[in-house]
């Protein structure tokens, strides 16, 4: 056996040479002479698993000599490409594979998402185009990447509590470029930007005085809900991200109209709209760079792996401004981390504060001396009649700073409104703050504070609007013994009608917020965009 091999071995050999002689006296023959190492026109190259030589050897392929294509030569064909193949691959660079040393921990936040990534990579020419969208803006892509960096511990947190690809922690690059302000033509708002109607779905509290859809721990939360839902609706990723921006009714509609026509279900495959079509290759772009960053010749700025903020109890009255203050931070950036506030004054029992970890006990410690100072802000219910020049004049402001504080339209207030007002506490801080709020100036009418019960609390937890007096928390302004008598409500016959305009028949319109909501039809899906 050992000598047929031997045999079969040497034969090979010998007719190897000889082909390989043979074409070389041929192209010599046929051709002009050339460098060495070299051949010219098409017919000297070869691609693709044919394979090509490098160095000084000449270029070998399939021609139409007669040499190569006469059957005595059919079987050292196949053992000359087989070794022309193994030497290119010898001489070939090695592809270059990303590698991750899993058995140490993450140098930075980057680092750590990239460990968690779990989607199917997309590859295609939008890809591209987003990459060299964000490439050739290199000072917009790291000022994002910066901004991003307050949130992106808490959110990766997060997925990975959840068992979601990090992937997800880029997602609001795409939305909002981790702007927590971000406000969009439909109206959606936030680092994830909700719409309104899915805002509300995922419990997101929207009013005149706070919009958790820009809240970073409360949105981050519902978006996380939400992709999971729509991760299980459709078992894909790029659908679920679909579902995302334009709608998971919008999605199935469009798989439906694949399968019906006999074309594949995939993301790629779907008729969307432009914005859709280009969501997921944003996203692949952004994973690109932060997956390697060197290749594209960027630096990702530094962002620690360890927790960023953490939240710290916020009594009823406080300003931000004032907050900000005692956490030794400049306003902007306090807001940066406590976009939720429509109004520049905790109002509400259970708020809390977001501030960096080291500059907690700062502030703990401050609004301790803060609540024992008194001087901090109230509410004031309007009268009958009342006017706002008197109201401010009673607190030290001007109309107008009366009206930025709380939001108002107009000059004039209807009674019962609540108002916020300063006992004792600086209001210029505030109105620097309140003028940086979304809407602070667009809000159309007060409606007072509307301070919802949690399920098994005794009593409430704040003031509900129209109201003539204020649990503790909360102190109202001080009224006149001819006013506190001329408000005082008439004991009517039982199972009589209120009056039309008396608060008793405004609040028979309004359902208690402490009853049982009833049941309400879902945001229709194939109706809207689900943000």
């Amino acid at each position: 056996m050992r000598t047929r091999l031997a045999l079969f071995l040497s034969t090979a050999c010998c007719l190897y040479m000889l082909g390989a002689s043979s074409l070389i006296h041929a192209q010599d023959a046929a051709q002009p002479p050339t460098s060495a190492g070299q051949t010219s026109g098409p017919e000297g190259q070869t691609s693709g698993s044919e394979g090509q030589t490098s160095g000084s050897g000449a270029d070998l392929a399939a021609t139409d000599t007669p040499e190569l294509n006469a059957p005595t030569v059919a079987a050292p064909e196949a053992v000359v490409s087989e070794l022309i193949v193994t030497e290119a691959d010898a001489l070939a660079p090695p592809k270059r594979v990303l590698t991750l040393d899993l058995t140490r921990d993450a140098n930075d936040i980057w680092d750590r998402i990239r460990r968690g990534f779990g989607m199917s990579d997309l590859d295609s020419e939008r890809v591209s185009e987003q990459q060299a969208f964000y490439i050739n803006r290199p000072a917009f892509l790291k000022q994002v990447f910066a901004r991003g960096g307050r949130y992106l511990y808490y959110i990766v947190d997060e997925l990975e509590r959840r068992g979601m690809p990090t992937e997800l922690a880029l997602l609001p690059m795409v939305e909002s470029s981790y702007n927590p302000l971000a406000y969009s033509r439909s109206h959606a708002s936030g680092l994830w930007q909700f719409i309104p109607s899915t805002g509300k779905y995922y419990n997101l509290t929207q009013d005149s005085w706070v919009d958790e859809r820009r809240d970073v721990i409360a949105s981050t939360n519902a978006a996380l809900d939400y992709l999971q839902k729509i991760y299980e609706m459709h078992g894909d990723w790029h659908l679920a991200l679909a579902s995302y921006n334009w709608g998971e009714g919008a999605v199935q509609r469009a798989l439906k109209r694949n399968a019906d026509e006999g074309l594949p279900g995939e993301y790629s495959h779907l008729r969307m709209p432009e914005e859709t079509r280009n969501y997921v290759p944003k996203l692949q772009a952004i994973k690109n760079i932060v997956s390697e960053p060197e290749l594209f010749h960027f630096e990702l700025p530094y962002v620690a792996n360890e927790m960023h903020f953490v939240a710290v109890d916020a009594p009823i009255g406080v300003d931000l401004a004032t907050a900000a203050e005692l956490s030794d931070m400049p306003v902007d950036e306090f807001l940066a981390l406590n976009p939720g506030f429509n109004r520049p004054v905790t109002t509400m029992a259970g708020q809390s504060f977001i501030v960096p970890t080291d500059r907690a006990r700062r502030l703990r410690e401050g609004l301790e001396e803060l609540e024992r100072s008194g001087k901090v802000w109230r509410l004031h219910t309007v009268e009958r009649g009342e006017q706002l020049s008197e109201i401010a004049a009673e607190h030290g402001l001007t109309v107008s700073e009366l009206r930025q504080i709380n939001g108002l339209a107009g000059n004039t207030s209807g009674a019962g409104q609540t108002l916020l007002v300063p006992a004792g506490s600086d209001p210029e801080g505030a109105l620097e703050l309140s003028s940086m709020l979304p809407f602070a100036g667009a809000a159309t009418r007060q409606q007072g504070l509307k301070i919802r019960r949690t399920a098994g609390a005794a009593g409430g937890t704040g003031l509900k609007a129209p109201v003539r007096s204020a649990p503790a928390a909360v102190r109202s302004a001080p009224q006149p013994a001819a006013a506190r008598s001329k408000a005082a409500p008439t004991q009517g016959k039982p199972g009589a009608k209120p009056g039309k305009g008396s608060p008793a028949a405004k609040a028979a319109k309004k359902p208690s917020p402490t009853a049982a909501p009833a049941a309400k039809a879902k945001p229709k899906a194939a109706d809207s965009r689900q943000r």
